[in-house]
């Protein structure tokens, strides 16, 4: 067997390099590159190997640990997880640093690799700076704070463990079942170890995805559960977009009349104009979908996780005759809510079954229920857009600016937290393929920026549009200076209402009157946070990262700004003023949340009251 000399980390690098996907007789090169923040733990180990020869791999310069693997995260959720980026971090703090990102990718099923530094696997300089010593047990570091929150969990002790971590690291991160953070901790003294590694290790690997086949009886059983439904209504998850379902799902609901509602996730696998179309479901969703969704006799789970938001915590779904057919590669998705579950790939399940139920005749009997409601939903977006809010901007009117006015078709919005991902499930008219981006499986606060410079790595010649509030851009900004450092260019736009302002409305939805939540100086007289508001100017902090700032006060103000940012060339940030509760209101919906039941504040027990009536309404399981 021919072997070649080499490092831990030369081996890894060029492993990484020579991986590649197939999927659909298409072939990917599999790892596009690694972002890293370079520490004494990671430089001259794999910082050597990625500064040395023999590979192809490009280094992304992070400015945060976290934010470089959001903006991983980012790149691989716009490649439909066909492509991936690899993150890197010094130990302790540094690699600490990924945690809430790895949970991010994780619960979202989006392959990131993660590669934290780790302590001597030798021990004998311990303690090390930054080094966290476990006083009863050696082989834990700070790395193993990774397990909770990865897929598959690896630690390189030696040199020749490698191989099989690395095959193992692969089969996790390509699968679409199991995918999600995959960490594989180096020991920053084996990552220089030398050991001669079997030249096939290195060697060109394609790793071919099959799409999972609905077996025979699978489709057998879900055709009969439609056949005996008079009111099908059909999730558009996220699994359905990777799949590349949009056709397969545009000729099922046309051929039988059934509506889809779309997840955060889900949605604009098919354009909002699609007549079966009824935009966001849920706890975040809007009129049309909400309504339909109660009446539904059979929910066609497709390719979601089933989220408290999209059921509206169990309890959306009203009818007491509805069943579940759960559409997934996941098992464990597949039969949430006990559902009759069918372990397959969304497109194949969903041709299967067209085919079949085709030679039956079968159509739904929602008759112009479907046409009806969503012309009530069209006028009420048309009426949010148009809002006007006195003396500055309202959230949704600027929303609707962006989408029905400003943005191009096909430019990516790019959004994670806060009020807005709600505000843009409800009422974005997504237009173009792929021009949705949102996590909100785990609704990290601060990976929009960061996430929309992987999203222009993934498709620079489209604009990306960061929207975020003023929360966000605080948490987590710092990846603005990677754009201007790679001449990637995107558009930030801040809808700043002076504070966490999502979460004030749930607050106060509660009988809590306004505590900690708005951004107002601490003063004398109260000892609390009742002062006057504290102004920031976000488009100055943005000119100090050398992007340009702009400004809106008003409507007007607002169309100049993004306009000329359109026109830009290197990144921009507008600082847009937007009134305080200027977002949307929920749409016949409810979220089951930890109320007290026993305060002083009489408004606290009856929101807890009601908590309990609407308890009851809920699906147990």
């Amino acid at each position: 067997m021919k072997t070649l000399r080499l490092t831990m980390a030369q081996a890894l690098v060029r492993f990484l390099d020579n991986q590649y996907v197939e999927i659909d007789g298409v072939e990917t090169k599999y790892v596009a590159g690694v972002f890293g923040i370079f520490g004494h733990g990671i430089v001259v180990g794999l910082g050597e190997a990625l500064a040395g020869s023999g590979h192809s791999l490009r280094f992304y310069q992070g400015k945060n640990e976290q934010g470089a693997a959001h903006a991983a995260m980012g790149f691989a959720k716009q490649r439909d997880r066909a492509q991936i980026m690899a993150v890197t971090a010094s130990i302790g703090p540094g690699s600490l640093n990924m945690v809430t990102a790895a949970g991010t990718a994780t619960v979202n099923r989006i392959p990131v690799l993660f590669l934290p530094a780790d302590s001597f696997a030798c021990r004998q300089p311990d303690p090390v700076l930054q080094q966290v010593e476990q006083f009863a047990d050696f082989n834990v570091t700070a790395n193993d704070a990774f397990k909770a929150v990865s897929r598959y969990w690896d630690r390189v002790s030696r040199p020749e463990q490698l191989m099989t971590a690395m095959l193992n690291a692969m089969r996790v991160l390509i699968d679409p079942a199991e995918t999600g953070a995959v960490t594989v901790a180096l020991p920053q003294d084996v990552q220089g170890e030398a050991y001669d590694y079997p030249e096939e290790f290195v060697a060109k690997r394609v790793h071919h995805i099959e799409r999972r086949i609905p077996g025979q009886a699978m489709v057998e059983r879900a055709i009969a559960m439609i056949r005996a439904a008079k009111l099908p209504y059909v999730i558009c998850g996220g699994g359905a977009r990777y799949s590349g379902a949009a056709k397969e799902l545009k000729t099922f609901c046309e051929r039988f009349h059934i509506p889809f509602g779309e997840t955060q996730a889900g949605k604009g696998l098919l354009p909002w104009d699609n007549p079966y179309n009824l935009s966001g479901l849920g706890n975040t969703g809007g009129l049309a979908a909400n309504r339909l969704a109660k009446k539904a006799d059979l929910v066609i789970a497709l390719g979601t996780r089933l989220g408290d938001f999209t059921t509206c915590s169990k309890w959306l779904f009203q009818n007491p005759e509805c069943r579940i057919l759960g559409i997934n590669v996941a098992s464990f998705d597949a039969y949430k809510m006990n559902a009759e579950p069918m372990v397959a790939d969304a497109r194949l399940a969903l041709a299967a079954m067209t085919k079949a139920l085709a030679k039956e005749g079968y159509r739904s009997s929602w008759g112009q229920d479907i046409e009806r409601e969503r012309a009530i939903w069209k006028i009420e977006v048309d009426r949010i857009y148009a809002q006007e809010a006195e003396g500055s901007i309202s959230q949704a009117r600027a929303l609707g600016e962006l989408n029905d006015r400003l943005l191009p078709r096909d430019a990516i919005v790019v959004s994670g937290s806060g009020s807005i991902p709600s505000d843009m499930q409800r009422v974005w008219r997504t237009r173009s393929p792929g021009s949705y981006h949102m996590e909100y499986g785990f609704s990290c606060m601060g990976y929009e920026i960061a996430a929309a410079l992987g999203v222009k790595i993934a498709e620079p010649d489209r604009e990306v549009v960061a929207i975020v509030g003023d929360g966000a851009y605080t948490m987590l900004h710092t990846e603005l200076l990677t754009s201007i450092q790679e001449g990637r260019k995107i558009i930030v736009v801040v809808l700043d209402n002076s504070g966490f302002q999502c979460i004030d409305n749930l607050q106060s939805s509660q009988g809590i009157g306004h505590f900690g939540n708005e951004w107002k100086r601490r003063e004398a007289s109260t000892g609390g946070l009742t002062g006057a508001a504290v102004a920031v100017d976000f488009a100055k902090n943005a000119e100090s990262w050398g992007a340009l700032g702009l400004r809106a006060r008003s409507v007007e103000e607002f169309r100049r700004a993004v306009k000329r940012a359109l026109r830009e060339e290197r990144s921009v940030v507008i600082d847009a003023k937007v009134a305080a509760k200027s977002m949307t209101g929920g749409y016949e919906s409810w979220w089951r949340v930890g109320t007290a039941e026993v305060s002083d504040n009489p408004e606290v027990v009856k929101a807890a009251q009601d908590q309990k009536l609407n308890v009851a309404k809920a699906r147990k399981f």
